[in-house]
């Protein structure tokens, strides 16, 4: 499927939607439901997999050290960028959509992160890629920090909808979800990728204890940080991320790496197949039904308005070509993590209208999977060629 996509200049994810559609048009019984609203369970555990096998994979990818200058970009773009995206998703779904609060603010919540998961074409490369792209480093940082940053503006809709708008509720909110929640989650994935990397990259080249010899350390480094996390009340989206980060630089020049890149990428784009031949199925199964023009044109608004003015907006007067800055803002690919948020959300409380959300979301990954899958590789083809190498940052 990457060489058909590569030669087609045509992302992946659109063929295995199409694949979806047509096995549930021709065989609506061939397999299980894809309806999340039908396995609620089953599509919060396959979705939250898939989206930590992707953060592990994105954090052992990028080459470029944290510093605040560094990572410049991507931090404006979390904490400028997706605030900026949540409340006016919150505002048009109050006005426009007629939602209520908790609603409204779910949806913002949901739809604000970029996805880590469907955003390989506009990723960097494995570890140790020579070349250096602030397009593809920004939106890769940017997918592995948002995701769990996005996490404690889903906690506020679910505790508003239980408990109200009060300010022992924002309080609280504040000092758990907000701050407790993703210490831990910083905290935890430092000290787990700290500690991978000293066992891999330094007792066991010292004392020949034991070699690893393929990428299955990865996946164990990914689930034990996330559970640990979990069971301490942290973000594991958070945790996992930073672990894989830490790892990769433990020792960055060691030829492991590359072997824990591709094992992690070969496993999420199983499962990214197979969650998007479900998807497919949602589309041609009913899960558009409750769709209407004003949620449409909410959709298009967001993918093609909301999105890149909010991202470009946050990163004037930083020292980035105006090519990749376009690049950067169009680029905020939607995809597994907002499944997953929206069936975690409903799992935890109940929200007025569930299903005209599941119609709006999955609108908006589907405009977000064709445009995105068919701009991609010919956008970045022509920023690798075009922009002067002197503006590219080291």
């Amino acid at each position: 499927m990457p060489t058909i996509a590569k030669r087609t200049r045509i992302s992946y994810s659109i063929w295995y939607v199409a694949i979806g559609m047509v096995i549930y048009s021709v065989w609506p019984n061939l397999l299980p439901s894809p309806m999340p609203q039908a396995n609620g369970q089953v599509t919060v555990r396959i979705t939250e997999l898939i989206v930590i096998i992707s953060l592990m994979g994105t954090g052992i990818k990028i080459d470029r050290r944290f510093s605040f200058k560094n990572w410049a970009t991507p931090l404006r773009l979390i904490l400028f960028a997706m605030l900026l995206c949540i409340s006016i998703c919150m505002l048009l779904g109050i006005m426009m959509l007629q939602l209520a609060l908790p609603t409204a603010l779910l949806l913002g919540a949901v739809l604000a992160p970029t996805d880590p998961v469907l955003a390989a074409d506009v990723q960097v490369g494995p570890p140790n890629e020579k070349m250096k792209s602030e397009t593809r480093f920004s939106l890769t940082s940017e997918a592995g920090l948002n995701d769990g940053m996005a996490f404690p503006f889903v906690w506020l809709a679910i505790v508003v909808a239980n408990s109200g708008l009060s300010s022992g509720v924002i309080l609280n909110w504040l000092g758990y979800h907000l701050i407790y929640q993703i210490a831990v989650g910083l905290f935890l994935g430092w000290l787990a990728g700290k500690a991978a990397g000293y066992l891999v990259f330094t007792l066991f080249d010292k004392y020949k204890l034991i070699k690893p010899t393929d990428g299955f350390l990865a996946i164990s480094l990914m689930l034990c940080t996330y559970g640990i996390t979990e069971l301490l009340q942290g973000y594991g989206f958070v945790a996992v991320f930073i672990a894989g980060l830490m790892l990769r630089h433990s020792e960055k020049t060691h030829h492991y790496h590359k072997e824990l890149h591709s094992f992690t990428d070969q496993v999420e784009r199983l499962l990214l197949g197979i969650l998007l031949i479900f998807f497919g199925g949602t589309l041609v199964s009913g899960i558009l039904r409750p769709l209407d023009w004003e949620m449409a044109l909410f959709s298009c608004a967001f993918v093609l308005l909301i999105r890149p003015l909010s991202a470009y907006i946050s990163i004037i007067g930083s020292n980035i070509h105006w090519k990749e800055k376009l690049a950067i803002s169009f680029f905020g690919i939607r995809g597994m993590g907002s499944v997953y948020y929206l069936a975690f959300a409903f799992g935890h409380t109940s929200f007025a209208g569930e299903d005209n959300l599941w119609a709006i979301v999955a609108f908006t990954i589907l405009l977000s999977i064709v445009m995105h899958g068919l701009t991609a590789t010919t956008v970045m083809n022509h920023l690798r060629v075009n922009i002067p190498k002197e503006e590219v940052p080291k």
